[in-house]
């Protein structure tokens, strides 16, 4: 029962940490195990952040579009992020709840911001789900020697779910285990795969890195740049992940901003490193700028590796891909019980279960792996329909980061003084600005429009995406109201005397704000 003080659990460590979420308005004997270590904190991260698959995945569309120097984005949205990392490590570090995002928002402004942040946010990552299982479809119909359909692909994608899903159920322990183990893969198959370009099959020096080779000619360089750019934005986001999971960790205050800024680090290398490697073994980039060669990943590894080489690292590519979405399974389970929990969302009572035995939210895990398996299935009825869904996936990552880094500069414009064991002091208020001007600006940049010869329809889908989960969360929330359900906190983050505390809230659940 939340808010309640049982008998402590033994260990120091566990008595603090459950003081601390008891403090927060949540059971003191916390249903989650904390069986996850730092560095499985920090795999769950890298894993869902996946360098190889957000490489692999946008390598050939980016240097098509602006050649060589796209690597460069990379750096820029690396930095961008990490400015977000630390505004999150902050604000986890003061509010250690499971689900990350959404317990963030509503604490730092209030309920409506709240329910608003965790419905984009929980459908940006189903949609996240979705669209890494289908991607990783060919590669595993290529890695089978099967032609790569629609129907295979499907078949594939629905495999991964399944195989994620139940790793997951296993509980925390297992998903440490397997988290790691996709981070030793996926690190271990990046730096042997790269160095073995860099060896064995490099084709140009780095003066490549500041030549376009015709790319975006016709146009302003910048803007091809910019469309180039979203290979950095698919591959900096994960770390928040680390929050997804706050009552799984010990000492969470500490533990998790560290985990968060290791992610980006490790990750932002191997992806950097990866990335820098294929493009000095392309050996015609006018090749793949023109379109001729529409797989120089493929084409690339399988000339320096040979068939059976080739076989080893798809085989290993098919394990990031697995890795991350058990990862995005985990982050999106946590953050559908953590609404559950305090009646937000649609069938909460159900949600909201939780398994004694496995210690984990077991219908949340299945919505987690039912919704992007039917947006998977749904393919094969609509190609059209799945663009329009999977579109939504990036964009929606972004629009809950920037709520909650909004929520986070308001809240300190308001008073609020960040209480964690991870603090930026006076350094707080010129990051937060930083973060969000960053966030934005990613934002216009997935939004804009860049193909006018095909149509308005696929100019704007990002953002026609988008406006839909917004209108359609404001209706619900209009309608049914689930932020005014249960008694969590919310709005305390801002100082008696600024703003109504955290008691006035809970006492008056009527209260609209």
């Amino acid at each position: 029962m939340r808010g309640q003080i049982a008998e402590p659990a033994g260990e120091v460590g566990a008595d603090k940490d459950a003081e601390q979420l008891a403090s927060l308005g949540y059971s003191y004997d916390s249903q989650f195990k904390r069986e996850m270590t730092f560095w499985g904190n920090v795999s769950l991260g890298f894993t869902y952040l996946s360098p190889v698959v957000a490489i692999y995945s946008l390598f050939a569309a980016s240097l098509g579009i602006a050649g060589p120097p796209m690597f460069w984005s990379l750096v820029i949205v690396g930095l961008g992020q990490f400015f977000v990392a630390v505004i999150f490590g902050e604000v986890v570090a003061a509010y250690p709840v499971a689900g990350g995002v959404y317990p963030w928002s509503r604490r730092l402004w209030g309920r409506k911001w709240g329910w608003m942040n965790g419905w984009v946010y929980l459908i940006a990552l189903l949609t996240t789900i979705a669209s890494i299982a289908y991607g990783a479809g060919p590669f595993l119909s290529t890695f089978l020697g099967m032609e790569g359909t629609t129907n295979s692909v499907i078949v594939a994608g629905l495999v991964v779910i399944a195989v994620a899903t139940v790793l997951n159920l296993g509980g925390t322990k297992v998903l440490n285990t397997v988290a790691m183990f996709g981070l030793l893969a996926e690190l271990g198959g990046a730096l042997v795969v790269g160095t073995w370009l860099l060896m064995t099959a490099r084709h140009h020096d780095l003066s490549v890195l500041f030549q376009a080779f015709g790319a975006g000619e016709g146009s302003s360089y910048f803007v091809a740049f910019a469309a180039a750019g979203l290979i950095g934005i698919f591959q900096y986001y994960g770390f928040e992940a680390c929050g997804d999971v706050a009552e799984e960790v010990v000492n969470p205050g500490r533990t998790i901003p560290k985990a968060m800024r290791m992610t980006i680090y490790i990750g932002g290398f191997a992806a950097m490193f990866v990335c820098l490697s294929l493009i000095l073994a392309v050996p015609d980039f006018g090749a793949v700028i023109s379109g001729a060669d529409a797989d120089p990943v493929g084409n690339v590894l399988l000339a320096a590796f040979g068939p059976i080489g080739f076989k080893v690292v798809l085989a290993v590519v098919l394990v990031s891909f697995l890795s991350c979405v058990l990862s995005l399974q985990a982050a999106t389970s946590r953050l559908a019980y953590s609404m559950a929990r305090d009646g937000m969302l649609p069938g909460s009572k159900l949600l909201s279960v939780f398994s004694e035995s496995r210690h984990v939210p077991p219908y949340a895990l299945l919505l987690a792996g039912l919704v992007p398996a039917l947006i998977v299935v749904g393919s094969k009825v609509s190609s059209d329909a799945l663009t329009v869904i999977i579109s939504f996936a990036a964009m929606g990552m972004y629009m809950g980061f920037q709520m909650v880094v909004l929520a986070s500069l308001r809240a300190r414009l308001r008073g609020w003084k960040p209480n964690g064991a991870f603090q930026l002091g006076a350094w707080g208020i010129p990051v937060n600005v930083a973060a969000l001007v960053w966030g934005v600006l990613g934002i216009i940049n997935m939004a804009w429009p860049r193909t006018p010869e095909d149509g308005w329809f696929a100019n704007y889908v990002v953002l026609i995406s988008a406006v839909a989960v917004v209108v359609s969360g404001l209706i619900y929330m209009t309608w049914k109201k689930p932020h005014l359900k249960g008694d969590a906190p919310a709005g305390d983050a801002i100082p008696v005397g600024s703003a109504r505390n955290a008691e006035a809230v809970v006492a008056a659940p009527k209260d609209e704000r």
